[in-house]
């Protein structure tokens, strides 16, 4: 009878680990530091914080956040995510246009990761390098 207990013990805690990293991050609202590199530029100064509204489904709202990216526009594929890794593909329709590849670690208050993207017909590449941090419940209206 104890070997019953002992084991279901064990089911409900491995059981238990599986559904919080499915529920990570925590849904709500996320102050994200943003830093853009270019290959062979040492520093762009491009930099840039904003809020979002993580959710728990999907790309969970880890969104690109550089200005005048294409790339916003384009759908999300291949969303995977095991235990505290999240990541993506953007793939922008047409010949020729630009691709992302996203990689994020999950932690219940906080995420960090990167954007890793091509251009299209430019051929440049750049990474976005992301951290966001939970600092409450979602606003009606996201902002950035």
């Amino acid at each position: 009878m104890a070997r019953i207990v002992v084991a279901g013990a064990l089911f409900f805690l491995v059981s238990g680990a599986n559904a919080e990293s499915l529920a990570l991050p925590q849904p709500g609202e996320y102050e994200v530091q943003m830093k853009l590199e270019m290959p062979h530029v040492e520093d762009m100064g491009i930099q840039k914080t904003a809020r979002i509204c993580v959710t728990d489904s999907g790309t969970r709202g880890i969104v690109i956040l550089s200005e005048n990216n294409p790339l916003v526009r384009c759908p999300a594929s291949n969303i995977r995510q095991d235990a505290g890794e999240l990541t993506f593909d953007l793939i922008c329709e047409g010949h020729n246009q630009a691709v992302a590849w996203a990689k994020f670690q999950l932690w219940p208050d906080h995420f960090s990761g990167v954007f890793d993207m091509k251009m299209g017909g430019k051929n440049m590449t750049m990474t976005e390098r992301q951290s966001g941090k939970r600092v409450g419940a979602c606003n009606e209206q996201p902002h950035s």
